[in-house]
This record gives structure tokens, sequence and C-alpha cells, in this order.
């Protein structure tokens, strides 16, 4: 449960912190200078996406990983309590290859379902900003995995963790950061050897990973079929997805049996249930109507390497 008084002190913070980086920018020529990255306001391009995509600044997110294709789906809760793809950013640097980090200093991202809480960013990141994905989860201590501090962050480098350029970390920190302050207590993130598409499982399945990405697949089909974020248990060592245990009160241990348990409804989500999006121009972001730029007009991406890595706090 959020504690709501130091949640209305953080924000009211974060606006005392606008207002006074504004009256400062408009006595100094206009800089944004003054407002620390961690409090910047959603870029105008990722705003007008925003406006376009008829999406509340402050809804739920949810974040899918590619590694094969080096890209990080953003998506936000809209009024139908779906979710919709907000953004595509590419990744701009991981290290190791398909498949599970295993140990600490393997060099390898992780695969699975994490979960990110409000303490889990890190506005001070020496990598512009930053957040810890939460490895090792319940699934991965079940195989007896080791490793920490494994982050989506900025600074196009990658050591072990998802390496973003500082202009899409900021975004998406941003938006994670808003989805706090409207309420959401943890974001989910599905992190993917590669799009589960029935053809490029086929495409790999002598594998030694198959049997582990045919179980993420169940996840990834469930997200596909109703753009609702799945309900993720650990039993058995592997992942559960969209059921209910029949006794409540049963021990789920993640390296035991599941008690039983059944499946969950599934609805499918239908194009028809979207709303309109706006027509017209997007209004003027605040920070331009006062004459201030955040960062460039257009990020810059770099290619995407596979590069060497060793373990380190980022």
């Amino acid at each position: 449960m959020r504690n709501s008084s130091t949640w209305q002190v953080r924000k009211l913070a974060r606006i005392a912190a606008l207002a006074s980086s504004l009256v400062l920018s408009l006595g100094l020529g206009g800089c944004s200078q003054f407002l620390p990255d961690y409090l910047k306001p959603l870029s105008p391009q990722a705003s007008t996406v925003l406006f376009h995509k008829d999406m509340s600044w402050d809804s739920p997110i949810l974040i899918r990983i590619f590694k094969s294709e080096s890209e990080m789906e953003i998506w936000k809760q809209k009024d139908d309590g779906r979710f919709h793809l907000f953004k595509t950013y590419e990744i701009c640097r991981f290290s190791g290859k398909l498949g599970p980090k295993r140990w600490e200093g393997d060099r390898q991202a992780p695969e699975g379902f994490y979960t990110v809480a409000e303490d889990q960013m890190n506005p001070w990141s020496r990598n512009h900003l930053a957040f810890n994905i939460g490895y090792p989860n319940k699934f991965d201590r079940a195989h007896g995995r080791t490793g920490s501090l494994i982050m989506v962050h900025g600074g196009c480098s990658s050591i072990g963790c998802y390496a973003m350029t500082d202009e899409a970390v900021q975004d998406i920190y941003t938006l994670s950061r808003d989805a706090f302050d409207g309420g959401q207590e943890a974001f989910q993130i599905q992190a993917y050897p590669f799009r589960m598409t029935d053809e490029n499982m086929a495409k790999h399945k002598k594998n030694k990973w198959f049997d582990f990405w045919a179980n993420l697949k169940e996840g990834y089909d469930y997200f596909e079929t109703t753009h609702l974020e799945p309900k993720v248990d650990v039993c058995g060592k592997r992942y559960l997805i969209n059921v209910a245990f029949k006794d409540q009160n049963a021990e789920v241990d993640p390296r035991k049996d599941c008690p039983a348990y059944r499946r969950l409804p599934v609805i499918p989500y239908t194009k028809s249930l979207q709303v309109a999006a706006p027509i017209g121009p997007p209004p003027t972001p605040l920070g331009e109507a006062f004459g201030l730029a955040f960062g460039p007009k257009e990020p810059t991406y770099h290619m995407f390497s596979l590069g060497p890595a060793v373990t380190r706090n980022n």
C-alpha cells in the first residue's frame, strides 16, 4: 500500500522544483540546467505521441524487451483497462547472447518476468538514469541463479544490463516516474530472447533453452491475446501464467510441485474497444510555453552490438 503522506510530499517537492526551475530559467535566458534529470517532464516528441494515442501521462505502464530485435516496447494502460503500445525504443547495447542469465559475471542479460517498484528507481545513476529490473526473481532463485544490480540505464554501454541512449532512458524513466505518481505500485518487465512467434520458435527448436522459451511464450501469448498484464506465479521451477490456486491458502514453493490450480478466463482484446484518438495538433508542452528546452529534438541512437561485459554496480 502506498504511503499517501510520503507520496504527497514527494509530489509537492517535484512541483516546487519545476516551479523554481521555471523562475530561474525565465530570469536567466531560458535553460533547463536547473532541473535535475529525474524531475524533467516528458520530451516534446514523446508528449506528442502520448497526445495522438489518447494516453494519460500518469497511467500504468508495462515494458517488453526483445533481445534479438534489440527493441524495448513501452505500453500504457488506457481507459479500457488494456495496455496499448506507446512507443518502441532501440536498445543501444546489451551483453551476452540469447538465453537467460545464470550466474554473477556470466555477461548475460536476463530473460523472464520481472517487477519494478518505486524503490528500484535510481535517479543518481552515473549512467544518466536507471532502474533495477529485479533480477534474480523467484524463478531465477529456484534455479540457483546468482547476480544482482541488473539495470535498464543510459550511457549506451552494457556490462550485463540493457543499455539505452540517454534520450531514450530519459523518456522511459519519466514515464515510469509518472506512472508511480498516478498510483501504479509496480510495473512488469517481460524480457524475451526474440519475438516469440510460432515461426521464430520453430527456428530455435534445437536450442538448449527451447523448453525455457516455450514457458516464456505462455506469457507472451497471453499478453498478445489480451493486452492485459499476465498474472505470473512460480512453482515446480516453472512460470505459471494466468492461474488461480484452488486452495487460496496453499503454500506455493518455486522449487516444489505446484498446488492444484485452475486456468483463469482469457478475455481477448478487440480493436473495437479502442477509443478514437484525438484529432489536431497536441497542446504546447509546458517547457516550450516558457521557452525552455529539455534535450535534443531528435533522439540519437547507436548501432546495436554485443559487447564484452563485467558485472559492476550501475
